[in-house]
């Protein structure tokens, strides 16, 4: 089942410069879908520094145990991702489909089957057929080219509606350094980890446990802050990859996450993790709004956050922004739910930039027009101050349409 682009999808698509050192080839597997690409390969030309952040679901995919392994080497010379199938809860068939994959991988650069990085991403509980694709994978392999960013973000799609790509280049030490950003994800999208599939790569020659820390701080406030569902996935994968060739420029060698040659790198990682986070929401199945729920003076940032994920999260709030009613009972609902200390009588609540409730009351300047004016948009921001401490934060998500029911009632068939 194909679905017409969103109408939050990106106007226009970065130009995605080529990282040095890693080559990507894509293939028509047909695994699930016909007449599209479905099978991915990046390469290293080198081994590749490599971090990664997975799902908290305790029923993980095969390739996430995989990965899982594999991390703890530091060390990357490929991925390959398949789309149309997730190879989860599909018990010792799905282990010995990772295995194949490893394996014939290694097996056409000449590697280790600890140093391919696999993803899989679509339905759960369906066997996949490894012979589908590893005999593609020695010619993948060879065909790669550095430019093929775009391509690599078509072939990851599910029930995406557009590809989803980010790029910075900043410097180190004055040498220029890129990173490059892919993801998919428009469904079962909830923190912990909530990139469905999401993929960085870098020339700049950073050490494996530098490029661990970065990448588990700033997943923080982008994808573990974005949800479409609630819904947690089995088989969430981000991997971070540095092949190190900036360094034949004479970019130093990063080898403490404290060095301050950092900066602007981190800064940049923060910016496309972030983009790619809400351009995974901005996609959420069906939706024709993105939602930024920001909560100010909660106890705790903690605090903050878990209070937004429930308002972000609720079906009542989420229905509402579809609607475009600006009905911020269902918001008070979603605060009182969470679980987190709140006040009633110090609430105050803002669509956009108009208020509509403050010291647990409507807005004694409440405008019904003004606050539908502000539901028309496609962004909506709902802010609400608590007034009990200096905790805050900005979780992202999207509206709930009747769309979100026909794409998932007929997932399957």
């Amino acid at each position: 089942m194909s679905h017409a682009v969103s109408p939050l999808a990106p106007t226009s698509y970065p130009s995605m410069p080529a990282i040095e050192g890693l080559r990507i080839a894509t293939a028509e597997a047909g695994i699930k879908y016909k007449g599209r690409t479905d099978l991915l390969m990046m390469v290293f030309d080198e081994p590749a520094a490599v971090a990664g952040v997975f799902t908290r679901s305790r029923c993980p995919s095969a390739p996430v145990d995989h990965c899982r392994r594999s991390l703890k080497g530091g060390l990357a010379r490929a991925l390959v991702v398949n789309s149309g199938n997730a190879n989860a809860f599909t018990g010792a068939k799905g282990r010995a489909t990772t295995d194949a994959t490893a394996k014939a991988a290694a097996d056409a650069l000449k590697a280790t089957p600890s140093e391919i990085f696999l993803a899989s991403t679509g339905v759960i509980g369906e066997p996949l057929d490894a012979a589908r694709f590893t005999g593609l994978l020695s010619g993948l392999a060879q065909a790669g080219t550095e430019e093929r960013w775009r391509e690599a973000a078509d072939a990851i799609m599910t029930t995406d509606t557009y590809p989803k790509l980010s790029t910075r280049t900043v410097e180190i030490a004055g040498v220029p350094v890129t990173i490059n950003g892919i993801a998919k994800g428009a469904g079962m999208i909830a923190p912990d980890m909530a990139t469905m599939l999401s993929f960085l790569a870098t020339d700049a020659p950073v050490a494996p446990e530098v490029l661990q820390a970065l990448l588990s701080k700033a997943v923080e406030p982008s994808f573990n802050s974005v949800t479409v569902d609630s819904d947690t996935s089995t088989s969430d994968t981000l991997l971070f990859f540095a092949t190190g060739a900036a360094a034949r420029r004479g970019c130093p060698v990063i080898e403490t996450a404290g060095d301050a040659r950092l900066a602007a790198f981190e800064a940049a990682l923060g910016e496309i993790l972030l983009d790619l986070a809400r351009q995974v929401g901005r996609d959420g199945e069906g939706a024709r709004k993105e939602i930024q729920v920001t909560v100010e003076g909660a106890a705790s940032d903690a605090a903050a956050k878990r209070i937004a994920l429930s308002i972000a999260n609720s079906p009542l709030v989420k229905t509402a922004v579809a609607g475009e009613d600006a009905n911020w009972g269902r918001v008070v609902m979603a605060v009182g739910k969470s679980g987190e200390e709140a006040d009633r009588d110090r609430l105050a609540i803002h669509f956009g930039e108009v208020r509509v409730a403050r010291e647990g009351a409507r807005d004694p300047d409440y405008s019904e027009e003004a606050a539908s004016a502000a539901m028309k948009r496609d962004e909506i921001a709902i802010r609400v101050e608590l007034g009990l401490g200096t905790g805050r934060w900005t979780v992202y998500g999207c509206d709930l349409t009747k769309a979100y029911v026909e794409i998932n009632g007929d997932y399957r068939s």
